[in-house]
């Protein structure tokens, strides 16, 4: 093993340790693990960013064209960009109105019909479809039925919800909540996968790897 992956390794497992002194309590040490995470993850994102899109996409064919013409078209977005960044100076911060009112109206006039044709319309189909084959895809189609029949229900306030429109408000809600719980348990389970990668890394690199011998 070279002496730079032994050092990051040692690096690596202190700053994790940093991170984990905030099951003690909160520290100042935790602060610097936290503050050096941060910095380091908004650096690489930025460097990201850069090459992947703003380098190729409104750099390169403004003065980096290649063999290819010069497209000065890329100067109106470049101009709308800034505008963005001039809501830190208070008196051309009304310039960023422009770039937000078309970046807003374009992303909703693009995301719009791609989520009624991507979701919306996918999820109508798959209620409607047909019961079976089997008696568990049709108990399975039925609770889907009775699910979102009640959660429209729910969301229904044009009617009070007294009777028989409570009742089946009131189940519509128990479906929110399980689904909502799945939602919830699927982002413990991700946090959890990262928690064992950390303890993983702990223990086969940082300890196997330089304490043991291994590797």
């Amino acid at each position: 093993m070279s002496f730079m992956t032994l050092l990051g390794i040692w690096v690596a497992a202190l700053l994790t340790f940093m991170i984990f002194s905030f099951l003690y309590k909160d520290n100042p040490i935790f602060k610097v693990g936290e503050a050096i995470f941060l910095g380091i993850s908004l650096g690489y994102g930025w460097c990201i960013y850069y090459w992947n899109n703003i380098f190729p996409q409104a750099i390169k064919p403004l003065f980096y064209p290649g063999d290819g013409e010069r497209n000065y078209l890329v100067i109106i977005p470049i101009i709308l960009g800034i505008f963005i960044l001039l809501r830190v100076v208070p008196k051309l911060a009304w310039l960023s109105r422009y770039s937000f009112a078309l970046y807003i109206g374009g992303f909703a006039g693009i995301a719009v019909p791609t989520e009624i044709a991507g979701r919306f319309l996918p999820q109508v189909v798959s209620t409607m479809n047909p019961f079976g084959p089997t008696i568990p895809d049709a108990i399975a189609q039925i609770i889907l039925l009775i699910g979102v029949f009640c959660t429209i229900v729910f969301f229904f306030f044009s009617l009070e919800h007294k009777g028989a429109v409570g009742t089946i408000g009131r189940v519509g809600v128990v479906f929110i909540m399980v689904a909502f719980g799945a939602g919830f348990g699927y982002t413990v389970m991700a946090r959890v996968s990262l928690l064992i990668g950390r303890f993983q890394f702990l223990l086969r690199d940082w300890i196997g790897g330089t304490m043991m011998g291994g590797g």
